[in-house]
C-alpha cells in the first residue's frame, strides 16, 4: 500500500511531463534543411510581428523588457514582448506540465488542509497519467502559446530543448532551455512557444504560403503577450480565479469518488454523453452552482484574451500579410470543422475543446463590437483593472460593457 506523501501535489509533474513527451506523436516528415529554415521563419516572423502588434493594438507595456532605457518603450517600442522557443509536439507538451503546475500550485494544500488527508504518491501518479495523455493528445493541435507562468531558466533537458530538429520530424530549434522559473514580470517577459511541426503541418494541408502564415501566427501570440505586459496584475488575477476553481473541481472529484460505485457510473456516463454532444466539456457536468459561476468569469476573460487578438492579427491588413484574407478563410473554415473525421470530432468536444473555438469568435465578435462605438483607445480601458475586465454576459452584450465602463 503506497502511504501519503506529505506536501506532494495532486499531479506527479516530473512523471506527467515524461508521459507527455514520450506519447506525443511525432510532426510531419521534413528534411533537415526544411527543418532549419522553419526554425529560423518562425524565429523571424516572432520578431517581425512585435511593431505590428505595438502598432495595430495601440497598447504599451507597464514594464519595460530587461536592460531596456526607460525612454524606449515612448520613443521606439521593445524589441521583444516574450522569450520564444520553437519546439517540438514532445517538448510543447512538457513545458505545460510546467504551465499547469504553475497554476495548481497550493490546490492540494487547500484540500489537504480540510480533513488531513495529503495526497498519495498512487493518486498523484494516477494524475500524472491522465494529465501526459491529454497534452499528448492536444499537443498536435496547437500552433502556439503564450506562457506568462514560466520564465525562460532551468536545465538544458527542459521543454524547448536545443536540437534544430531531425531528417524525419519537424523538431524544436531553440538554443535555450523553457523551463518553469518564475512568473511574468518586472523586466521578466513570459515565454512564447511555437509548435513547428504543428505549422509546418497546416502550411501543407491548407496550401498556405509559409512567410505570411508564420507570421500571422506570431501576431496573435505576440499579442497575447502585449496583453499581460499592458496588463502586470492579470496573470496573478487569472492565477487566483483558477485556483478558486480547481480546488472546487477538485473538492467535487472527491465527492463523487467516495460515492456508490452506481453512482460514479452514473454520473460519468452523463458527463461523457453532455461532452460528445457538444453541451459542454468534461469538467462542465462535475461543477456546482457557485463553481459554474467562477468557470464563466474566466471564460469571459479567455474570451476577450483570445478574440483581441484574433482582431488584431487581422488588423495588420494585406501590407503586412498579403495572403491574410485566404489564411483567415481557410482557418476558420478547418476551425468549423471541414473535412474532420468523426473521431476528431468527438475528441473536440469530450476534450472541451469547442469552447475554445466559440471563445475565438465571441471575443472577436465583442471586440468589434466594442470598437465600433468606442473605437480601439476605449477597447483598451479594458486592460485597466480587473474590474474592467468584461463579464460572459457583456462578452455576449458589448453594449452592457461599454455602459457599465464609458458610461
Amino acid at each position: 500500500m503506497t502511504s501519503p506523501a506529505v506536501g506532494a501535489p495532486l499531479v506527479d509533474w516530473s512523471a506527467a511531463a515524461q508521459i507527455a513527451g514520450r506519447v506525443a506523436r511525432p510532426g510531419p516528415l521534413a528534411s533537415r534543411d526544411e527543418l532549419a529554415e522553419l526554425v529560423a521563419g518562425l524565429r523571424t516572423a516572432a520578431s517581425d510581428a512585435v511593431p505590428h502588434v505595438l502598432r495595430v493594438t495601440r497598447m504599451v507595456p507597464a514594464v519595460l523588457p530587461s536592460g531596456a532605457a526607460p525612454g524606449a518603450v515612448a520613443s521606439e517600442g521593445p524589441t521583444e514582448l516574450s522569450q520564444v522557443f520553437v519546439v517540438d509536439r514532445s517538448r510543447w507538451a512538457r513545458a505545460n506540465t510546467e504551465v499547469m503546475a504553475s497554476l495548481t500550485d497550493g490546490v492540494a494544500d487547500a484540500l489537504t488542509g480540510k480533513d488531513d488527508k495529503p495526497v498519495s504518491a498512487t493518486t498523484a501518479l494516477v494524475g500524472a497519467a491522465q494529465v501526459g495523455a491529454v497534452l499528448a493528445a492536444l499537443s498536435s493541435r496547437v500552433l502556439g502559446q503564450f506562457d506568462p507562468y514560466s520564465a525562460a531558466g532551468g536545465s538544458a533537458d527542459s521543454a524547448a530543448g536545443g536540437s534544430t530538429g531531425s531528417t524525419h520530424s519537424a523538431a524544436g530549434g531553440s538554443t535555450h532551455s523553457a523551463a518553469g522559473g518564475g512568473a511574468h514580470g518586472a523586466g521578466n517577459p513570459g515565454r512564447l512557444l511555437l509548435v513547428a511541426p504543428n505549422v509546418l503541418q497546416l502550411e501543407r494541408d491548407l496550401d498556405l504560403v509559409p512567410a505570411d502564415f508564420r507570421l500571422w501566427v506570431c501576431l496573435h501570440e505576440q499579442t497575447h503577450a502585449l496583453q499581460f505586459a499592458a496588463a502586470p496584475w492579470l496573470a496573478d488575477h487569472l492565477r487566483a480565479r483558477a485556483h478558486d476553481l480547481l480546488v472546487g473541481l477538485s473538492e467535487s472529484s472527491r465527492q463523487m469518488a467516495d460515492a456508490r460505485w452506481r453512482e460514479k457510473v452514473a454520473t460519468a456516463g452523463r458527463v461523457v454523453v453532455r461532452a460528445v454532444r457538444g453541451e459542454g466539456g468534461v469538467a462542465d457536468g462535475l461543477l456546482t452552482a457557485d463553481q459554474k459561476a467562477v468557470l464563466e468569469e474566466v471564460s469571459g476573460v479567455m474570451a476577450l484574451l483570445e478574440g483581441h487578438a484574433d482582431v488584431m492579427m487581422d488588423a495588420v491588413g494585406r501590407r503586412t500579410v498579403p495572403t491574410v484574407r485566404r489564411i483567415r478563410a481557410q482557418f476558420e473554415a478547418r476551425r468549423d470543422g471541414q473535412g474532420s473525421s468523426t473521431l476528431d470530432t468527438v475528441l473536440r468536444r469530450f476534450l472541451g475543446m469547442d469552447a475554445k473555438l466559440a471563445q475565438y469568435r465571441d471575443g472577436a465578435a465583442f471586440v468589434r463590437a466594442v470598437e465600433k462605438q468606442v473605437g480601439r483607445d476605449g477597447l483598451n480601458a479594458v486592460w485597466s483593472g480587473p474590474e474592467t475586465l468584461p463579464s460572459a454576459l457583456e462578452i455576449a452584450e458589448p453594449g452592457a460593457w461599454v455602459r457599465r465602463v464609458h458610461g
